[in-house]
């Protein structure tokens, strides 16, 4: 399989994924395209995302989670660098 992914097929699935009304819709798209593997490494990212945003520390995400440090690092610099995460958690905040 080709490992380049060009910024049309990123669009392409983005769009897709826009295109889902409810969780219902979600579970059902997720579970087709995502092996269950990937959708626990998915959701294992975000919750270290959650937590490190709500102000949890390395070590505390570490035992919360069992994900690796390696894992942990990475999110984190997400978390700072980039503005999926946070768009996402803000929002969630704000819907509470």
């Amino acid at each position: 399989m080709h490992q380049t992914l060009t910024k049309e097929q990123k669009e392409i699935l983005f769009s897709a994924i826009l295109k889902l009304k409810n969780l219902e819709e979600c579970h059902a798209f997720f579970d087709d395209v995502c092996t269950i593997n990937e959708l626990m490494a998915m959701a294992q990212r975000f919750e270290i995302a959650k937590l490190l945003y709500d102000g949890a520390t390395f070590h505390e995400v570490e035992n919360d989670t069992g994900a690796s440090s390696t894992t942990i690092s990475r999110v984190s610099r997400c978390l700072k660098y980039g503005q999926g995460y946070t768009t996402v958690l803000k929002r969630q905040e704000d819907s509470v």
